[in-house]
């Protein structure tokens, strides 16, 4: 961060790290230039905000009125309970894998470079959604210049291998490489709590991102926990590991499971005074997070009015009154009162 910005400045960036709302990350890429000191240390900081602020701001307006033509969406509008984009080299089954969790038509093929744009896809864990985003295979031969841009809202990162191609190591340091060229930074620490727009060195967009290896194709591979272990040995990558076979459709269940608990996904039920609550629809937060965090996502202005909740399930007794930053835990059941 620039020396000697300003509280408002300050406030802005930690707030703009944490949004998760298109529409808000561009009122607060806003208010961070408002509030940045204008001097030659910061002009980089600033031009890159500008840039920014340009990209969401045509992502939020959509095609224009002129009907001037334009390529599909490289920055996809996080849905459900979290967004996890799919990373790999070519012809690790990424696609295949994404297909197979989500039901999408994504195009699978036994050549490179199938997938060209940013393809969501909804993966259902209990009553919950995650949403999977399958990007194209990263190579340092057939660069994305967006790609940056597409992982800037996600909470994690399935990275897709294939522990059987010879050239697996190899691909995966090209991989690394490629992306900390544009400021993503895969990371093996997963939250289990409040996640993503964490960031590094203190530049506001660089992206740590959770990672997870998938090793793909793990029905066709003898020894495959063995190999795996000579692949963190070899290359020092410490990620947590899944094992799955989207041909198969072996362990595919286990991973939307395995990211529900590592992402601190808390499921909270609400409920009408005198009804039964609603149990088919929760609303997702994370470990950690409030009843407040809860009434935001009901309605925003109902949160600047919120007066106190009755509680279900993580309260010492049935209805117990709690306040606005009583931590809520999955299950819970809560009355807003405002």
């Amino acid at each position: 961060m620039p020396a000697n910005v300003s509280p408002e400045y300050k406030k802005a960036e930690a707030a703009y790290r944490r949004a998760r709302d298109p529409g808000e990350r561009l009122d607060l890429l806003r208010e961070m230039m408002r509030t940045i000191p204008k001097h030659k240390g910061t002009e980089h900081l600033q031009a890159d905000i500008k840039s920014r602020i340009k990209e969401l701001g045509d992502q939020l307006a959509g095609p224009s009125k002129a009907g001037a033509r334009t390529g599909p969406q490289t920055a996809i509008r996080p849905e459900g309970a979290a967004q996890v984009v799919l990373l790999g080299p070519p012809n690790t089954g990424k696609s295949a894998m994404h297909a197979a969790l989500t039901g999408s038509h994504a195009q699978v093929a036994p050549h490179p470079f199938t997938t060209q744009w940013p393809l969501p896809g909804m993966l259902g864990v209990d009553d919950v959604s995650l949403q999977l985003i399958d990007l194209p295979p990263i190579t340092d031969t057939h660069e994305f210049p967006w790609i940056a841009n597409a992982m800037q809202q996600a909470d994690g990162a399935l990275l897709v291998i294939d522990l059987g191609h010879a050239g697996c190591v190899e691909e995966l340091v090209v991989l690394h490489d490629v992306l900390a060229a544009r400021k993503v930074h895969l990371i093996a620490a997963w939250p289990s709590g409040t996640p993503t727009a964490s960031t590094i060195d203190d530049d506001p967009f660089a992206i740590s991102l959770p990672t997870v290896i998938v090793a793909n194709f793990a029905d066709e591979i003898a020894a495959v926990d063995e190999q795996l272990a000579v692949l963190r040995e070899l290359t020092g990558y410490a990620y947590p590991t899944l094992t799955a076979s989207a041909a198969a459709g072996e362990g595919l269940e286990e991973i939307g499971h395995w990211l529900f608990r590592q992402l601190g996904i808390v499921r909270v039920y609400t409920k009408i005074p005198h009804e039964p609550p609603d149990m088919g629809r929760p609303y997702t937060v994370r470990s950690g997070e409030t009843v407040l965090d809860v009434a935001r996502l009901v309605h925003r202005d109902f949160a600047e009015s919120l007066q106190f909740a009755r509680l279900w399930g993580g309260g010492d007794f049935e209805g117990q009154q709690v306040g606005a930053e009583h931590v809520v835990a999955d299950g819970d059941i809560i009355e807003l009162h405002a």
